[in-house]
């Protein structure tokens, strides 16, 4: 299991406040290679004050496999070429600038420049170039992309293939992004509601406990006041020439970084960022804005934050200056030391948590970095509405034992072995590392000025480090990092005030300050006892399918095995286990019969607690559990080489003795209760709630059912439901990755092949594949309780199931092209939406049933205006078609993708976890492109005028509480 790490910067916790903010702990790596630096007085000056690179003054060994170079000009770039995945490659510009550089006047236009460098430069008209990346493969949104943060933008090319022209005209777009911007009137006025949109949808019940929250513990500091979006103020203030003033301020050279990952000739890479990127002349850098001040003497207060839809949480939080920390291997020595305590204090928190009757619903202990300007260190509890003294309390007690009477070498030996591991894992499997890991370590060296080093590198100095790992040296590392919990701030938040107010929060502080301190009991140490289920099955069929080279296996008990050998990630492993049953076994008399599934891993095994597991499995790599397929049950992990055993026997022993504890329930009543709280906080939550009612008319099967039919849901319940599934159901299971196909099959002869008989094939459940479609067509008027601007229109049409692989691309394209002339109307033409969508999914499980929608957050003003954009688009479409142009753009990146379908093992387990039973999935996987280049511009208009017609749309509109639904 992974080594819970709790130091974290506090970019994490604003993750849903700067979109793309990006923490990366340290990670290690080779021998320094030369970085080209600057030329000139100035450089060498600059170069005198501050390295060029943080490896230049670490000693952590740097991976040898990059590219560091500075143009004269200041501009960085990183490069490294890598081949997992094959022929894709991922282009970056990072701008070291972000909502801290914004004046007063200033707030949000580092992210509304962002939103501008897509319309329109020197050399790009306005529009043209999200339309020219659809042409070459690349998806608006997936593969085109931008984010910006408090200190940093990032531009973000995914590109589909390796073609020196597509990466040349990535470059390019980089370049017309960092100096080529044109700001034109027209497009900035439109944007402007573009922007508007993303903070209205942004609004969250969520969103405004952390602004509430950062406002208490940081009062003053500039970052709390530099929220990326910005206010509405300033964005209505905005005019080209001022976002045109901080744009050439802030985007030159000296803040600016291109980054180039993937399967590339480095040399060729480095030439055409000089080429396009060398005429771009230096300029005055300004001063990297400071986050804070950071008031220290800020103690001894408390705060209540009131909110329906808020789990009731307790934060307690103590300040201190920030640790300035170069990363050099003593200081990862001591963060790694610094982060088994945080994981050990997380464990014991964690039993508590898991508990049959716990005192909190969960709580954590950490230390954030506060941007540089400082630091916190806070204990957080969640507890059931009401229960925030008990939690508090036990939470306390716990920090406490663990503060003042340290930690058990058994303790430490349990987090010595998952570090060990993971270690050596990380270093087995380092020449397959994918492009997004080395993007984080590249990102790292950026934003934290974490030496990009390799994962061998990285094992050498734990090695070195274990004999020196102890309790003592642990407990000494972590208190170097905390800061003491004297007159801490203490912060409230849930849906009702606690008793006593604010002076109660403090007294139930102080009471758990002053409390005795029980003894923890120790855990008994026993053997794993999930080993032997019997002689171990014979095979009764083995051959090798011939399009895919998949191994398909039966055994004599009817579990059927399909396994497939790939290179794409060393020494890592994918096992799924499809088992009959699934939601097949809900029916309208009991609608929810196998909802419990989800928990049913927290109750562990009957011989093993959940708990129990965690610790005698250290080092280990497993998961344990069910989750509801259609008509399956699914149990999958990503696993080890030298686990797959252990997986296999965790998997035959969930089938023949799961755990049913009580703990194992509570997750589900918590999961339950805050699902209810939060229902109506947001249009989603609050169309999610009832849209199964309305497009089922209310079949129980699909709607939600009342709170009390949830928690009278329990595991004798469920155990009744699935035992006999558990027992008899048919099983088949896919295991793909870097696997030896006949330990394998020894592994699964060992486990589930040595199960009684179980039944040859999967049910067909023929009197449950129907689903029902609403004959209303009338509008659907769905109310929430959040924001008064906050609106959402959702459309929706019954098509088909998946029966018929070619009309499922013809759907398919059809989504696309929906997708973009949306995107166009709502959002680039109208400026009315952020992120306007569509879906088609085409049932493999219930007959005749498929559904296509369209979606679009706008405010409650726009709601008429959109509406009827949404409907003369769709009547643009059935009645004129769609032009080659839009046709080629929709087309273009579906292609790329099923090109690179395979080069992941998730992609292969798709059509391996089920290849016997659903060999359909080979052949669909085989032909699925030549499919999709057959669908002509015709058949995609012809399936508008089938499919999305005014009559047959179930259309929903969901506006705040008490607010009419406007007029067209």
């Amino acid at each position: 299991m992974p080594l819970t790490l709790s130091r974290r910067s506090m970019k994490s916790l604003l993750l849903a406040a700067c979109a793309g903010s990006m923490v990366l702990a340290p990670l290690a790596a080779a021998k320094p290679a030369p970085a080209r630096h600057a030329t000139g007085a100035k450089a060498k000056e600059a170069s005198a004050s501050k390295p060029v690179w943080a490896f230049e003054k670490s000693d952590v060994p740097l991976d040898p496999a990059w590219r560091f170079g500075r143009l004269p000009s200041g501009m960085r770039y990183i490069i490294r070429p890598n081949t997992t995945p094959k022929g894709e490659v991922m282009v970056r510009m990072e701008v070291a600038a972000g909502s801290l550089d914004e004046s007063d006047a200033e707030r949000g236009y580092a992210h509304y420049v962002e939103h501008m460098a897509f319309q329109g430069s020197t050399h790009v008209p306005s529009g043209e170039m999200i339309r020219l990346l659809e042409r070459l493969g690349l998806a608006f949104g997936a593969d085109t992309n931008a984010q910006t943060s408090f200190d940093h933008t990032t531009y973000q090319l995914d590109l589909p293939r390796n073609d020196p022209q597509l990466i040349d005209t990535a470059l390019m777009l980089m370049r017309e992004t960092a100096s080529e911007l044109t700001f034109p009137a027209a497009q900035t006025t439109r944007e402007r509601g573009v922007v508007l949109a993303e903070k209205r949808d942004r609004n969250s019940w969520s969103y405004r406990a952390l602004e509430n929250r950062l406002n208490f513990i940081a009062p003053g500091a500039r970052y709390v006041a530099r929220m990326p979006i910005g206010v509405t103020p300033t964005l209505d203030a905005a005019t080209p020439d001022t976002l045109r003033a901080f744009w050439a301020r802030n985007y030159v050279p000296a803040k600016t970084t291109i980054i180039v990952i993937g399967d590339i000739d480095p040399a060729a890479v480095e030439a055409a960022i000089k080429a396009h990127f060398a005429t771009w002349k230096a300029k005055p850098s300004p001063a990297a804005a400071k986050a804070g001040p950071i008031d220290l003497a800020n103690k001894g207060h408390a705060s209540i934050y009131l909110d329906p839809a808020s789990p009731e949480r307790i934060d307690i939080t103590a300040e201190g200056p920030w640790l300035k920390e170069p990363d050099t291997q003593a200081q990862r020595d001591l963060d790694t030391l610094r982060s088994i305590g945080y994981g050990i204090i997380q464990r014991r928190l964690q039993r508590q948590a898991t508990q049959a009757h716990p005192p909190f619903r969960g709580a954590s202990f950490g230390t954030s970095d506060m941007l540089k300007a400082g630091r916190n260190t806070y204990l957080s509890v969640e507890t059931d509405v009401g229960g925030w003294h008990k939690g508090l309390i036990a939470a306390t007690a716990t920090l406490r034992r663990a503060l003042d009477r340290g930690f058990t070498q058994a303790e430490v030996a349990e987090h010595i072995a998952n570090l060990k591991t993971n270690a050596e894992h990380a270093a087995a499997a380092q020449d397959t590392r994918s492009n997004g890991v080395l993007l984080n370590n590249a990102f790292g060296l950026l934003r934290e000025e974490a030496v990009p080093s390799t994962p061998a590198a990285t094992l050498a100095r734990i090695q070195k480090l274990i004999p020196h790992i102890t309790p003592q040296s642990v407990l000494a590392a972590l208190k170097t990092e905390t800061v003491p919990l004297t007159e801490p701030l203490i912060r409230f938040e849930g849906p009702k005030a606690p008793e006593g107010g604010e002076a109660a929060l403090r007294a139930a502080w102080d009471e758990g300050v002053k409390a005795a301190l029980p003894e923890e009991a120790q855990q008994a140490e026993v053997p794993f006892a999930y080993t032997d289920f019997g002689p171990a099955g014979t095979v009764a069929e083995d051959h090798r399918e011939p399009d895919r080279g998949i191994r398909e296996i039966r055994f004599a008990n009817g579990v059927r095995l399909n396994i497939k050998h790939t290179d794409l990630a060393k020494d890592q492993v994918m096992v799924a286990m499809s088992l009959d049953g699934g939601t097949m076994l809900n029916s309208k008399a009991d609608p929810l019969a196998v909802i419990m599934t989800q928990v049913l891993g927290n109750g562990g095994l009957g011989k093993h607690s959940r708990e129990d597991l965690r610790s005698m499995l250290a080092g280990h790599s497993y998961s344990l559990g069910l989750t509801n397929g259609g008509d399956t049950f699914i149990s999958s992990a990503g696993v080890l080489p030298a686990d797959l055993d252990l997986q296999m026997e965790l998997m035959a022993a969930l089938l023949t003795d799961p755990g049913y504890r009580p703990e194992g329930e509570e997750p589900f009543r918590q999961s339950i209760d805050t699902m209810f709280a939060q229902s109506r906080s947001t249009p989603g939550a609050a169309l999610v709630s009832q849209l199964g009612g309305i497009l089922s008319d209310g079949d129980p099967r699909f709607t939600r059912q009342p709170i009390e039919a949830y928690r009278a849901q329990n595991f004798a319940r469920l155990k009744a439901t699935i035992s006999d599934r558990l027992a008899h159901g048919a099983i088949e299971i896919g295991i793909v990755g870097d696997v030896n196909e006949d330990k394998a099959i020894a592994s699964v002869a060992h486990t589930l092949g040595a199960l009684p008989v179980r039944e040859a094939g999967f049910q067909p459940y023929a009197e449950r594949r129907t689903r029902p479609f609403t004959a209303n067509h009338t509008l659907r008027i769905v109310r929430h309780a959040g924001a008064k601007d906050q609106s959402l229109v959702y459309l929706v049409w019954l098509t088909r199931d998946d029966s018929d692989p070619q009309e499922k691309q013809v759907l398919n394209m059809l989504e696309r092209v929906v997708r973009i002339q949306l995107t166009e109307t709502l959002r680039q033409k109208l400026g009315k939406a952020y992120s306007p969508g569509s879906s088609s999914e085409n049932s493999r499980i219930y007959k005749g049933f498929g559904l296509f929608t369209i979606n679009a957050s706008v405010d409650v003003k726009d709601l008429g205006a959109t509406r009827a954009a949404i409907r003369e688009t769709l009547e643009a479409l059935r009645d004129h078609g769609v032009s080659q142009d839009v046709f080629q753009r929709a087309r273009a990146p579906l292609a790329e993708s099923f090109d690179n379908a395979l080069k992941s093992n998730a992609g292969w387990m798709g059509m391996t976890m089920r290849a016997q039973s659903e060999p359909d999935h080979i052949e669909r996987n085989l032909h699925a492109k030549e499919r999709l280049m057959a669908v002509t511009p015709a058949q995609v208009q012809a399936a508008a005028q089938r499919y999305l017609t005014d009559a047959a749309a179930v259309e929903s509109v969901v506006l705040p509480d008490a607010v009419d639904l406007p007029r067209p």
